[in-house]
C-alpha cells in the first residue's frame, strides 16, 4: 500500500516508505497506538491520508490489521467525551474522518468488519448517530453502522442496540432535509460552518458549489439512513417498529434524487417490508401508501419494477390480497400488456394471472372485491379477445382493419372540429374492434384517446391511456407522445416527479430519432418549460423552504417564500443545464400552445394519424 498524502505533516509517509515489510508494520501500527495523543494540524493530516487511502483500497487488509479501527475508536471517544479538545484547533474534523475510514473500510470485507467490531467502533458511532456533534458526523456515522450491519457476523453486535437505532435512523431519514437545508443551505456564506464547507469542497469551490454539494449529502444520508433500516427488515428484525403509519407514508417520496439512481431509496426499503407477513400486513392497511406505490408502478421511474413487485408479493399473500386488489387493480389493468422490464419477461402475463385466478369466484360473487369492473375488463382483453381473434377468418380480419381505420380518421376530424367527447368515443369504439396483434396501430389509438382525455381535464384516463400505449411500445423504444402526454398528466395531478421522469424520457428518445440530425437533438420549449417547473418542484429542499417561509435572517429580516423559490431555483440539480450545453431549445414563449384549442393540432402523415402539436402551437 502508498502513502497517498503529499503533505511532509502526514506521520504514515516516511513509515509508508521503509522498505523492510516489519519495519514497517511496527512503525505503522506504534503510530496507530499513539496517533490518539496527537492533535490539530498534524494528526488532521495524517487522518486525511488515511481517509484517502481507504476510499481507495478498501480491501486492503494492511491498516486493517495493524490497528486502525482502535486508533479511529480511541479518537471518536476522545471527540464526544471532550469538547474542549474537539473545539481546539483543527480536531474539530477528526470526528468525521474517523468515522469515514470506518465505514470505508467495513464496506466490503466481512473480517474487517468483524474486527472493528472487536475494537469498539460501535459505541462511539453510536454516539455520533445521536447528533452529539453536528449533522455533518451524523451522516458518516450512519453509513458505517449500515456496513457494519450488513454483515451477518456483526450484525449480532448491531442488534443489541436495535431499537435505538431504528429510532435515530427514522429520525436522521424523515428530518436530515430539513436539518441541513436549516443548519446549512438556508444561511449565508459567512455564516455557514466554516469546517463543513471545507469538507464539502475542499476549498475548491464557492457558495453554489457548496449548496450542490450539500444536495447531493442530504440524498446520500437519507438514503443511509434507510439502508442502515433495511438491514433489520431484511432480518425479519423489528419490522413493526420501523412500520409506523406517518414514517411509511413519507417513504415513497424518499428517492435519492435524479443523480443517485443507484442509492438505495423509499421503494427498496417497502420491497423489504413486503418480503415478511408483518411488512405487507401494515403496508396493505395504509391506503396512501399502496397508492403511491401503484403510481410509481404506471411510471418511467427507475424503481418502476421495484414498485410491481411490492404490488405481485401484496396480491399472492391471501390475508393482503383483497384489500389491495381493491386499490390496486384499475392501476395494474393498465400494465397487463407490459412485456420486458429490467430484464424479466412476460411482466404483464404474471400480473394478469395474480388477478384472474380467482375470476370465476369474483363472477359469481364469491369474493368481495369492489374493483370488479377492472378485473373484468382485463378478462375481456386477455382471454374473450385473444378467442375472438383465433377464431376470426382472414376476410373478417381485413374488413376489421378496414373498420378500424375509418373510425380512427373520424375520431382525429371529430377532434380537429373540438369535439372532443365524440372522438374519444370513435376511439374506443377503434379500440374495441382492433385486433390485439395490431400492435402499432392500438398505441396510436391509446395515445389519441389520452390527448383528448387531457383536453377534458380528466388526468387519470390519461394517465391510464398512456401507460397502455407504453407497455405496448416497449421499454427499449417507448412511444415518444404518450411520454408527453403522460408527463402532463402527471403535471395536472400534482405528481411533480413522475412528470419530471417522463419529461426527461420524452426529451432523451426524441433526440435519438433520425440519428445525429442537429434539428432533432432540440429540446422543444414546451419540454424545456416543464423540465425547468419540474426541476424546481422536486428539488430536494423544496418542502424545507417552504416550511421555513417565516423565518428571520441573522440581522432580523423576513425569509419569503419568493426568495426560498428563487434559491430553489439556483441551487437544484442542474440537469436542465448539461442538457442545455449538449440540445438546444426549439421554440419561444408565445408559441406555448393552448391545449384546449383543437385546432393547433394536427395529423402528421409519416406517423399515421398520430395527433400531435402544429407549428402553430406546439405543447
Amino acid at each position: 500500500m502508498k502513502c497517498t498524502s503529499t503533505s511532509r505533516s502526514c506521520l504514515l509517509c516516511g513509515k509508508m516508505e521503509e522498505k523492510d515489510p516489519s519495519i514497517r508494520k511496527t512503525l505503522i501500527a506504534q503510530c496507530f497506538k499513539d496517533l490518539h495523543l496527537i492533535e490539530d494540524m498534524e494528526l488532521v493530516l495524517t487522518l486525511r491520508c488515511l481517509w484517502n487511502t481507504a476510499l481507495a483500497q478498501p480491501d486492503d487488509p494492511e491498516f486493517p490489521s495493524l490497528g486502525v479501527f482502535s486508533c479511529m475508536a480511541r479518537l471518536l471517544n476522545r471527540c464526544t467525551r471532550d469538547q474542549k479538545w474537539l473545539s481546539r484547533g483543527h480536531n474539530v474534523y477528526v470526528p468525521y474522518y474517523a468515522a469515514h475510514i470506518i465505514g470505508s473500510y467495513t464496506m466490503n470485507k466481512v473480517r474487517f468488519s468483524v474486527l472493528a467490531v472487536k475494537s469498539d467502533v460501535i459505541s462511539p458511532l453510536i454516539d455520533l448517530l445521536r447528533g452529539k456533534i453536528t449533522w455533518v458526523e451524523q451522516r458518516v456515522a450512519v453509513r458505517a453502522l449500515g456496513h457494519i450491519a450488513r454483515h451477518r457476523r456483526t450484525f449480532e453486535d448491531i442488534k443489541v442496540h436495535e431499537v435505538e437505532i431504528i429510532k435515530l435512523a427514522i429520525d436522521i431519514a424523515s428530518k436530515c432535509i430539513y436539518t441541513i437545508y436549516s443548519e446549512f443551505v438556508s444561511k449565508r456564506s459567512e455564516n455557514r460552518v466554516e469546517y463543513h464547507r471545507y469538507l464539502m469542497i475542499k476549498g475548491l469551490g464557492e457558495f453554489e458549489m457548496e449548496s450542490k454539494k450539500a444536495e447531493s449529502w442530504a440524498c446520500q444520508m437519507q438514503c443511509w439512513s434507510l439502508y442502515l433500516l433495511n438491514c433489520f427488515v431484511t432480518k425479519k428484525r423489528s419490522i413493526n417498529l420501523i412500520c409506523k403509519e406517518h414514517f411509511l407514508k413519507n417513504l415513497c417520496d424518499i428517492w435519492g434524487g435524479l443523480q443517485n439512481q443507484n442509492s438505495f431509496s423509499g421503494i427498496g426499503l417497502i420491497r423489504s417490508l413486503c418480503e415478511s407477513e408483518d411488512g405487507r400486513k401494515n403496508i396493505a392497511q395504509l391506503v396512501q401508501v399502496v397508492e403511491n406505490i401503484c403510481d410509481l408502478s404506471r411510471s418511467s421511474d427507475e424503481w418502476q419494477f421495484m414498485a410491481i413487485e411490492c404490488l405481485l408479493l401484496l396480491l399472492k399473500d391471501p390475508k393482503t390480497k383483497n384489500r389491495v386488489t381493491n386499490i390496486a387493480a384499475p392501476f395494474l389493468a393498465d400494465l397487463v400488456e407490459l412485456r420486458t422490464i429490467k430484464g424479466r419477461r412476460k411482466m404483464g402475463d404474471m400480473i394478469t394471472q395474480l388477478l384472474l385466478q380467482d375470476y370465476a369466484k369474483i363472477k359469481y360473487g364469491q369474493v368481495g372485491f369492489s374493483e370488479t369492473g377492472s378485473i373484468k375488463e382485463i378478462w375481456d382483453l386477455k382471454v374473450e379477445k385473444r378467442k375472438r381473434d383465433k377464431i376470426i377468418s382472414e376476410q373478417e380480419v381485413k374488413e376489421t382493419e378496414l373498420l378500424v381505420s375509418v373510425l380512427k380518421r373520424e375520431g382525429n376530424k371529430k377532434f380537429w372540429s373540438s369535439e372532443i367527447e365524440a372522438a374519444v368515443n370513435k376511439y374506443t369504439k377503434a379500440l374495441d374492434l382492433c385486433p390485439l396483434n395490431l400492435r402499432k396501430e392500438r398505441i396510436v389509438l391509446y395515445s389519441n384517446r389520452a390527448q383528448c382525455h387531457l383536453i377534458l381535464g380528466e388526468a387519470e384516463l390519461a394517465i391510464s391511456d398512456t401507460t397502455r400505449a407504453l407497455s405496448l411500445s416497449g421499454e427499449m423504444r417507448p412511444h415518444i407522445k404518450s411520454l408527453w402526454r403522460r408527463s402532463q398528466a402527471y403535471h395536472m395531478k400534482g405528481l411533480a416527479r413522475l412528470s419530471l421522469i417522463d419529461c426527461l424520457m420524452f426529451i432523451n428518445e426524441r433526440s435519438k430519432l433520425n440519428g445525429n440530425k442537429s434539428s432533432t437533438r432540440k429540446i422543444p420549449y414546451y419540454a424545456m418549460r416543464m423540465l425547468n417547473k419540474q426541476m424546481t418542484a422536486t428539488w430536494i429542499f423544496a418542502g424545507a423552504a417552504k416550511s421555513m417561509e417565516d423565518d428571520t435572517y441573522d440581522n432580523g429580516t423576513h425569509k419569503s417564500r419568493v426568495q426560498y423559490r428563487l434559491a430553489g431555483g439556483k441551487m437544484k440539480g442542474k440537469i436542465e443545464e448539461a442538457l442545455l450545453k449538449r440540445i438546444p431549445i426549439q421554440g419561444k414563449d408565445e408559441e406555448h400552445g393552448l391545449l384546449k384549442k383543437g385546432r393547433l393540432w394536427r395529423t402528421s402523415r409519416r406517423s399515421k394519424g398520430v395527433i400531435e402539436p402544429s407549428q402553430e402551437g406546439k405543447m
